[in-house]
């Protein structure tokens, strides 16, 4: 079988499949449609709140979890670009929110002017919070198409993880004294009857990663593949580690070496992978060491 680092150069695109975008500006139409609501509702909280805290507040209490999220990306971009999306997205964090940042958020009758600035749709602002949209699904793209696969080519074995955005497996639940309470997987393969759990792994699409985002990726999978192999070889396990990853940017700078590298480091025990490669390279052999 030939190891990641065997693809040669001048065939690696060959083993990369692509996911489809969208073109600008198409989707300005889509955008506004499916986001004027979200700027109407942000534009009659914005003139019944008395300053940027109480904006905050009243965004807070929003019955509809989506329309709360737009909501909180809409009050980033207008009063405090500082603050973490993810922090706004906890609607208990609310006030803490308003006391540990709100002596930077922007006094309320600019943000009430900046916002008459603009036209309603603001076609600008509705296509930043169109990124957003899609953001992850190429990766649940990519896991639903892995999960596929696998049935397909192994129907003996069970694979278990999120096809979409669902909660990820913590490791904590296939082995209850793991120590790193917080070590997500994206998929678990098991025996047919689950006795054995034959392989653990994550999946990304990598579709434009460069520089420090190289580095963030390949160290985060070293750091997994030796923390899982590290309890695996304690407990004399046979649980091996899959790391599927597919998309342009690993086509770009060190990635594909970086990726060969942590394949190297645990011969037989971790394996990178395309979509492409499956057929080649994931065999049944591999997964469950000739059982």
């Amino acid at each position: 079988m030939r190891n990641f680092r065997d693809f040669t150069p001048h065939e690696r695109r060959n083993y990369i499949t692509l996911s489809t975008g969208e073109y600008y500006p198409d989707i300005l139409e889509d955008a506004c449609r499916l986001y004027s609501p979200v700027l109407e509702m942000f534009s009659n909280m914005l003139r019944r709140s008395e300053s940027s805290s109480a904006l905050l507040m009243n965004i807070s209490e929003a019955p509809n979890q989506w329309m709360r999220i737009q909501l909180c990306r809409v009050f980033r971009k207008y009063v405090s670009p500082e603050t973490p999306v993810e922090m706004l997205k906890k609607k208990s964090q609310a006030e803490k929110i308003c006391k540990d940042f709100g002596d930077g958020f922007r006094a309320i009758h600019i943000v009430q002017e900046r916002f008459d600035m603009r036209p309603l749709p603001d076609e600008a602002l509705c296509a930043i919070l169109w990124e957003y949209k899609d953001r992850g699904k190429k990766g649940y793209d990519l896991t639903g198409k892995f999960f596929d696969l696998i049935q397909s080519e192994f129907p003996h074995l069970i694979i278990e993880g999120p096809r979409g955005a669902g909660a990820d497996i913590q490791a904590t639940s296939i082995w209850n004294d793991y120590p790193n309470k917080s070590r997500p997987l994206d998929f678990v393969i098991y025996s047919k009857d689950k006795k054995y759990i034959y392989a653990v792994g994550l999946a990304r699409y990598d579709g434009d990663r460069g520089g420090a985002q190289e580095d963030d990726r390949t160290g985060g999978y070293k750091n997994c593949a030796d923390e899982i192999l590290g309890y695996v070889h304690t407990h004399d396990l046979k649980t091996k580690v899959i790391f599927l990853n597919d998309g342009p940017g690993l086509l770009l700078g060190s990635m594909w070496d970086d990726y060969s590298s942590i394949e190297e480091r645990f011969p037989n025990e971790v394996i990178v992978i395309t979509l492409r490669m499956i057929n080649e390279r994931l065999t049944k052999e591999w997964l469950t060491g000739g059982e």
